[in-house]
């Protein structure tokens, strides 16, 4: 298995969540990003975090954790994956928002293989829906995001008209015994009420 660079992009404090960090809500006795970086190292030997406020995050990730910056600050998710893309040591990166609280190493393994097919990019397409983040990307993306920052775009589904992308389907998924809600996210404070309580949101 070629080497994975895994990435969490932890934005600002979300007006929807009460000014909350959302990766540092508490899920299952410890913050959301800890328990993602847990389930990350488990096919990733190095581990990023994208964040503009570095200092709440500090006391919480270990220092083999490394926390970067935007280079092209308030660009949202693309801005992060861009500053990640360009710092990653692997040519394949795995990145997750971090508001996602049942990210899926089993799942990012199967992405992995499918990229190494030779595609730019995978993402798993559930539901009718493509979930960019929760996707492998070669760090090459990097080049391809810049001229979109560029032009205004925030959103990382805009990189996938610009590589050479694959999706995996949920039945795929499902087959290879993949939980689905591994793509689910945390939108309001009422969603993460919800997940806590262990219901499903989709």
């Amino acid at each position: 298995m070629d080497m994975l660079s895994g990435v969490i992009l932890a934005g600002g404090a979300n007006r929807r969540m009460k000014g909350e960090l959302k990766a540092l809500l508490p899920f299952d006795g410890k913050p959301l990003i800890a328990q993602q970086i847990e389930t990350m190292r488990e096919i990733c030997e190095e581990m990023i975090v994208v964040t503009n406020e570095p200092k709440p995050y500090l006391n919480i990730v270990d220092r083999s954790v490394r926390i970067i910056t935007d280079f092209f600050v308030g660009h949202g998710p693309l801005g992060g994956m861009h500053a990640a893309l360009s710092l990653a040591k692997n040519a394949s990166v795995w990145v997750v928002g971090c508001d996602m609280p049942f990210i899926s190493s089993k799942a990012g393994h199967l992405l992995m293989q499918r990229k190494l097919d030779g595609f730019e990019a995978v993402v798993p397409f559930v539901a009718g829906e493509v979930f960019p983040l929760h996707g492998i990307y070669d760090r090459a993306c990097a080049s391809h995001i810049v001229p979109l920052l560029n032009q205004g775009e925030t959103s990382v589904s805009a990189l996938l008209n610009h590589v050479f992308w694959s999706e995996m389907g949920d039945r795929f998924l499902q087959e290879n015994g993949i939980d689905l809600n591994f793509v689910t996210n945390i939108k309001t404070f009422e969603d993460y009420e919800i997940l806590q309580h262990g219901r499903q949101l989709f």
